[in-house]
């Protein structure tokens, strides 16, 4: 598991969390024992200025020895400025959606950019977690074609990605579909770990995920609360919530060696600071009181 609230989570929230909370936050994260948190992105002040102080975050959280701290960049400047952070690994996007294409530029192009910033950050030694965005559908295209989805996959591995992250941006897939999916993505980068990153926009975040375990993917990011949402879609919700997937999970018998109680305590920390109850269930409600059956 990926805990992404943080970077993906604190992004479009009304209230700007001081740095102080945002490192008491992450460093609560450390101790649940999840063994990835996307921290921070190195994005232009102006654009996401939620972000602002990710420098500063970088160098107060305490760092604890297993967890890997990434960092999103969407650039050869934002690479530049995690490398420079002490970021063992960070997230490039590029969408799958033509409705994202900058005016005057092509989606190429945007796989240009994509590519010379995971070359940069391969030749500086860093981990890269490249994220198709919009991989399952568009709110404003609609369907993408899973070729598309693949071609700019296979792009991306080849430019020297350690890890293809597949995002349902605003929370368009389907279990059939991401089944599907995950199986031709896994028979063609057998080399590539694949993560999941999905949205529950139309209350399908869970089926999806199980729906991608069905298939052979054992990766999934996930936000405490299930919060976040892109600033760049128009109709996305939060993320999957971290507690509720744990709580599947644990109903299941699958170890995340996550530590369900610490995050329930994030979950507490996060409703008090944002001042506003969250998306997940858990946290509203608590654990089932069933006894389980052997």
């Amino acid at each position: 598991m990926r805990e992404v609230s943080p970077r993906d989570g604190l992004q479009v929230e009304a209230i700007h969390l001081s740095t102080a909370d945002k490192v008491a936050f992450i460093d609560l994260l450390s101790s649940a024992g999840f063994p990835q948190i996307n921290a921070v992105s190195f994005v232009s002040p102006k654009a996401m200025p939620h972000m602002a102080d990710a420098a500063e975050i970088m160098s107060a959280i305490h760092r604890r020895a297993g967890v890997v701290y990434d960092a999103t960049t969407p650039n050869r400047l934002g690479v530049q400025r995690a490398l420079e952070s002490g970021v063992p690994v960070v997230s490039i996007f590029v969408s799958a959606s033509l409705s994202d294409v900058r005016p005057g530029a092509t989606q190429d192009d945007a796989l240009v950019a994509a590519t010379d910033a995971i070359t940069q950050a391969r030749e500086s030694g860093l981990g890269v977690i490249a994220v198709v965005a919009k991989a399952f559908g568009c709110s404003i295209e609609g369907e993408i074609p899973p070729t598309r989805v693949r071609d700019m996959a296979r792009r991306l591995a080849a430019a020297g990605a350690t890890e293809i992250c597949l995002g349902d941006t605003s929370g368009e897939a389907g279990p059939r579909q991401v089944g599907r999916m995950v199986g031709d993505m896994l028979d063609l980068f057998p080399q590539t770990p694949l993560s999941l990153h999905f949205h529950d926009t139309r209350g399908l975040g869970l089926s999806n995920v199980l729906a991608a375990m069905d298939a052979g993917a054992s990766r999934f990011d996930a936000a405490v609360g299930g919060i976040g949402g892109s600033p760049q879609t128009r109709n996305s919700t939060g993320n999957i919530s971290t507690e509720d997937l744990l709580h599947m999970c644990e109903d299941l018998g699958v170890d995340t060696g996550v530590n369900l109680d610490v995050v329930l305590e994030a979950y507490r920390f996060l409703e008090e600071k944002l001042a506003h109850p969250l998306p997940g269930r858990l946290g509203k409600f608590g654990r089932s009181r069933k006894a389980h059956l052997q």
